[in-house]
């Protein structure tokens, strides 16, 4: 392994970058729902509107996801919490990595099978 340095564009490269995507989203769908849920206290008109608007398939992908990126980045934190803070850490981050990436088929699978089903109608 080259020193400096334990990525080199592979593994650890990806999850980083993962993480920095979805951490981004996550912000602007947390950004996005103060705004609209603040509409409550300025019109109630207004704020049923709005919430109307995202009852349409486009939404409910989008819904599907914010849970993947949701699931990726609390699982990915925890592999970086662990690469930083357990000594074995670094010698595993590539497991780790792939590790994350089972759990989170694992769990998405069945989400998006029930999700799909209820947006697209099922």
């Amino acid at each position: 392994m080259p020193q400096g340095t334990l990525y080199r564009g592979r593994e650890g490269m990806w999850s980083w970058v993962a993480h920095r995507i979805t951490g981004l989203l996550i912000f602007v769908f947390l950004l996005v729902h103060v705004l609209d849920t603040s509409l409550v206290r300025v019109s109630p008109e207004a704020y049923n509107a709005v919430i109307e608007t995202y009852k349409n398939p486009v939404v409910g992908l989008g819904e599907a996801g914010l849970v993947g990126a949701v699931l990726f980045h609390a699982f990915n934190g925890i592999r970086v919490m662990l690469v930083d803070f357990w000594s074995q850490g670094p010698r595993f981050h590539r497991q780790m990595f792939w590790a994350v990436g089972a759990i989170w088929v694992v769990l998405m699978v069945p989400f998006l099978v029930r999700h799909l089903a209820n947006v697209f109608g099922g």
